[in-house]
């Protein structure tokens, strides 16, 4: 078995624990710095400039993070192209003309990473449910890292009457409202999945027809992402107020799942009756609150650009230096928005520092 293979077999029964130890999270996580150290020709040469090496970085903290934007400039992958590898692709609707890309040489660690997280902290121990996709499936956008994770919930966790309603054609209304029907009068819960500004659309139509549901006890609803420019902006507490009350379910029960295309695992609340809601990730990734530019932990009480140590993330790179301002909060981290101002600058010139030196 060569030194790929045995990484993925030893990530996958990794994620397949319950929990894992700091050592335990540690070891796995040198590992894999090695691997991509070695291999990944740009990130060698980040941690060169940063004077990160194989004989000094001691724990996953160590390990210098990789600028978001780094997706954009450059590829970032352990394994040679193949053809069948999933490449996702950001959406590149913040007015940059490059997108992301993140290269997999397989999903089966992806895959894993999904629906281990998903059955946990969404489902909650429901083996399946009804669900409403309000996102483009994987023919209409097979570049989608979101396209995918919906696939993944309706395959593993769907019934068999659960199903996309938007479509090329558009947003089917009258499909969706006649599912949201039937979970009421079957007293059967239903669940609700999708982009944030594809609920909105939803909110808005069933305003103008005059409509609202009361789903059934153990309904739920899903949202990811911001608004991209695709919906009018709704202030969260005015977004979740009005899904709960549209719909009849609980905030609690309105989770929102934070995720990025350049990861390969998710962060989930666990509602938003209270906001903003902390978000926690399972054992498998790991998250620090740091200054951009010198990649420091911020004091603690401070607020900072999140990194994450996704060990998921085998092929391109396991830390990644976001845009997104956060601040502990007992249980995991709130998400105060993206970067502005001198953060926003930090964030760039983490990226101009990491094209130099990949291209040196």
């Amino acid at each position: 078995m060569d030194k790929a293979a045995s990484l993925v077999a030893d990530l996958l029964a990794f994620i397949a624990l319950d929990g894992c130890t700091d050592d335990q999270f540690d070891q796995l996580a040198l590992r894999l710095f090695a691997y991509q150290y070695e291999s990944n020709a740009p990130f060698r040469s980040f941690c060169q400039r940063r004077g990160a090496t194989l004989r000094n970085v001691k724990t996953w903290s160590d390990m210098p993070a990789v600028p978001i934007d780094a997706f954009k400039a450059m590829e970032l992958r352990s394994a040679p192209a193949s053809a069948d590898e999933r490449v996702f692709m950001t959406s590149g609707t913040t007015g940059r003309a490059a997108r992301g890309r993140h290269f997999h040489p397989q999903l089966d660690v992806y895959d894993l990473s999904m629906t281990r997280n998903f059955a946990q902290r969404f489902m909650q121990g429901q083996a399946r449910l009804p669900m409403g996709i309000l996102f483009p499936d994987e023919q209409a956008m097979p570049n989608s890292s979101l396209a995918h994770y919906l696939a993944l919930a309706k395959s593993e966790f769907g019934t068999p009457d659960s199903r996309y309603f938007l479509t090329p054609e558009g947003l089917d209304m009258p499909g969706l409202c006649a599912a949201l029907e039937a979970s009421e009068r079957s007293g059967l819960p239903y669940a609700l999945l999708g982009a944030s500004f594809s609920l909105v659309h939803v909110m808005d139509a069933l305003r103008a027809q005059g409509r609202s549901f009361r789903l059934p006890a153990g309904s739920r609803i899903l949202d990811t992402g911001g608004y991209k420019g695709q919906s009018r902006e709704l202030p969260l507490e005015d977004f979740y107020a009005d899904l709960s009350a549209l719909f009849g379910v609980p905030r609690t029960q309105c989770i929102n799942m934070y995720g990025m295309t350049e990861l390969s695992t998710q962060f989930y609340d666990a509602g938003n009756a209270t906001l903003p809601s902390v978000k926690s990730g399972p054992h498998w990734i790991r998250s620090r609150l740091v200054e951009p530019v010198t990649g420091r932990s911020v004091a603690a009480g401070e607020r900072g650009i999140l990194v994450h140590c996704d060990l998921a993330n085998y092929n391109a790179v396991t830390t990644i230096l976001t845009e997104d301002v956060g601040l502990w909060a007992d249980g995991g981290f709130l998400l105060l928005g993206r970067a502005e101002g001198a953060a926003a600058k930090g964030c760039s010139l983490a990226v101009d520092e990491f094209v130099k030196a990949a291209t040196a």
